[in-house]
């Protein structure tokens, strides 16, 4: 069966846009890679970019990169990452399909009491600020159908002080960053928690399938 012209004319036109963003993105993280915007890549090992597809019909932002992160060079590769992709994978998300993020690039951490660990610090709204550049090119790449801000430093990034990760987790926000954009816990909120650990997992879990179900939507 032989492929209308328009429609081929309408792949091309596809896969040319496709190979475009593609080069823009690899650009685009070159030029990251030397950020000095803030002061955290004096004590960072490397800029951790985004990954994934670009474009990408999920993308999913987190706050920073982790110890094992800041070290690989690569997000949500430690036990935040771990947790991410069990979730998803029990959303029914491949996660090879998704581009994963984070608002800010480098790691701010503090030595542990013994010094031999380093220990996570909130970004600062200073450090959110100047990163937000990147996290912009970003969204302009990845053209998301679904964007979920995962946490309250990429909630507040995105979508601002009026949405909050608790009260608007798994029902779609009003935005104009993608067609549907969610909200839900960062998944490194699910170690910390003591008594709610699968109560909390179990939320993020149905955030996420609330996130396949608009992809799913969308895609038909």
């Amino acid at each position: 069966m032989s492929t209308a012209p328009g429609t081929t004319l309408q792949m091309r036109n596809a896969e040319a846009r496709g190979v475009r963003a593609e080069n823009e993105f690899a650009k685009t993280r070159d030029e990251a890679a030397g950020c000095r915007r803030c002061e955290l890549w004096e004590r960072a090992t490397q800029t951790v970019f985004g990954e994934g597809p670009v474009p990408a019909p999920l993308m999913l932002v987190g706050e920073q990169p982790g110890d094992k992160e800041d070290i690989e060079g690569h997000p949500f590769v430690g036990p935040a990452g771990r947790i991410l992709a069990e979730a998803l994978e029990l959303a029914a998300i491949d996660r090879e399909a998704a581009f994963v993020t984070n608002v800010v690039k480098h790691f701010r951490w503090r030595p542990s009491p013994n010094g031999k660990r380093r220990l996570h610090e909130k970004p600062t709204r200073a450090n959110v600020t100047a990163c937000h550049v990147w996290i912009e090119r970003e969204l302009e790449l990845v053209r998301p159908q679904v964007l979920v801000a995962m946490g309250a430093t990429a909630s507040d990034a995105l979508f601002g002080k009026d949405v909050s990760v608790m009260r608007d987790h798994g029902r779609p926000i009003e935005s104009e960053l993608a067609p549907t954009a969610l909200v839900t816990i960062h998944p490194s909120a699910v170690p910390r928690a003591r008594d709610d650990r699968d109560e909390m997992f179990d939320g993020l879990v149905a955030d996420l399938r609330v996130a396949a179900g608009a992809l799913e939507k969308g895609a038909g």
